[in-house]
């Protein structure tokens, strides 16, 4: 995995050390290409929280960090064997500040993918890098500028959407930061169950809030002290990144759900944040309408995988007919049951 010996400074790849951390972040935070997902501390989040492998790549020069490349491997009976960036993450894949470190780094990863003898190399890129590999055609991610005036982002959401987050707020609904995920992953566990998949366990989020720290924060919507809705966001930058959220059937009465997400990007505009990330969906999903109708467009996400012993590329997701009778088994098992299982099948999923 070492790049030409033929100097002490010449580029070489390697393994991240704990060392290395700030180093890598420090990096991360000065890449353009960089998203929230590149961050060093997502390593320590897989390790505790699934117990998977990780392999963080890092390309340096002259003791200077020129690229890095996160990758997680998911080894399961049930779901294969996989060497991804990033598993759980919606971007991942390589970031560089010059060819020759992406080059190295891509270079690395394969050599790497063929020793572990994994059934496919996966990047999540935002940007296509292997267009000759097979690629996966199903997610897209929402993105949009928040203008600095508060009341402008209200007009700039189209008309019917405003008007659920005015009926929200007419119904007297409060947003709250929690110091914890107890209330997020309790609306959380219940909205997935009734979709009918597996939620991911209480401490994973937990462990999101003690590595990412202030970065990492969970914002709920509650009316007569009952939480309804609850969204557990990212910061990156000037970015915010709702990344995961719940809500009870009670939330649908009072429009919950778009009051949170207004009360999020009207708290990010007052902090100066300038782009709301509203996180990837599945083209022809109720996820994907729903942020459609909020003004936002569709734009591409380029899933490339290397198939090494995979003949084809994974389709490990709900909207896959074989999974019908899943999905509809699931829904009737007892939350807490589900809660208990659930996390021992989803760790596997990524």
């Amino acid at each position: 995995m070492n790049g030409s010996a033929a100097t002490p400074t010449a580029l070489q790849v390697r393994v991240m050390t704990p060392g290395d951390t700030a180093r890598w972040d420090q990096f991360v935070f000065g890449c353009p290409a960089a998203t929230f997902f590149h961050r060093a501390g997502w390593k320590e989040v897989i390790e505790r929280a699934f117990g998977h492998h990780t392999h963080f790549l890092l390309a340096e020069e002259n003791g200077a960090i020129q690229g890095v490349l996160p990758l997680a491997e998911i080894d399961s009976r049930l779901f294969g064997h996989s060497l991804s960036s990033l598993p759980f993450c919606a971007y991942g894949g390589i970031i560089a500040s010059t060819e020759p470190a992406r080059q190295a780094l891509d270079e690395a990863a394969q050599m790497l993918a063929a020793s572990l003898n994994v059934d496919f190399l996966e990047y999540r890129n935002m940007v296509p890098f292997h267009t000759e590999w097979p690629g996966k055609d199903l997610y897209v991610t929402f993105r949009k500028t928040i203008a600095p005036d508060v009341e402008a982002n209200m007009l700039a959401i189209p008309r019917k959407q405003r008007a659920m987050v005015r009926k929200g707020i007419q119904a007297e609904l409060a947003s709250e930061i929690d110091d914890g995920v107890e209330r997020f992953f309790s609306v959380f566990a219940d909205n997935v169950h009734r979709h009918g998949t597996p939620a991911l366990p209480k401490r994973y989020f937990a462990l999101l809030q003690e590595i990412f720290g202030n970065d990492c924060e969970v914002l709920s919507v509650v009316k007569d002290g009952q939480v309804l809705s609850s969204v557990l966001s990212f910061y990156f930058r000037d970015e915010v990144l709702p990344y995961y959220a719940g809500d009870t059937l009670a939330a649908r009465d009072v429009a919950a759900n778009d009051f949170k997400y207004w009360e999020l990007m009207r708290r990010a505009c007052e902090r100066g944040i300038k782009v709301f990330d509203y996180g990837r969906s599945k083209r022809g999903t109720g996820p994907f309408d729903f942020k459609k109708n909020w003004g936002f467009e569709p734009q591409p996400l380029y899933y490339e995988y290397q198939l090494h012993r995979a003949r084809a590329v994974p389709d490990h997701n709900p909207l896959n007919p074989k999974y019908q009778f899943f999905i509809k088994a699931w829904q009737k098992l007892p939350l807490s049951l589900a809660n208990l299982i659930g996390p021992h099948i989803v760790k596997n999923l990524g």
